[in-house]
């Protein structure tokens, strides 16, 4: 057996309020609009993980949702334009990322990440 495909599924009483954070903050295509599911894409072909933690690191929350980016600092500076709440400001981890969480629409916790290569 092989694993094609992880998709995240966020509940939403209103899932057009995500087109925002989703395709706006993060540039990620629209593939699927049925009124009452919206999936975003990249097209990216990204690894299969799922990451089970007791917490997020550096005493912070376990996030929901993990998006890793080439542009983080550029993500952050939008995120903060954009009024979005950040629940972790930008940080340097010494494990080699550079995140910050940022909560979306529908309270998801999300982190926001570049691998540095430390």
């Amino acid at each position: 057996m092989t694993v094609l495909r992880i998709v995240a599924n966020l509940e939403a009483g209103d899932p057009e309020a995500g087109r925002v954070f989703y395709s706006d903050l993060l540039g990620l295509d629209l593939v699927m609009d049925h009124g009452w599911i919206l999936t975003f894409a990249s097209g990216e072909q990204a690894p299969v993980q799922v990451s089970i933690a007791s917490e997020g690191g550096s005493g912070t929350p376990v996030p929901q949702l993990s998006i890793e980016v080439d542009n983080v600092d550029e993500i952050h500076a939008k995120a903060r334009q954009m009024g979005l709440e950040i629940v972790y400001d930008i940080t340097d981890e010494p494990w080699g990322v550079r995140r910050f969480y940022v909560r979306d629409p529908f309270g998801t916790i999300v982190n926001i990440l570049t691998h540095t290569g430390r």
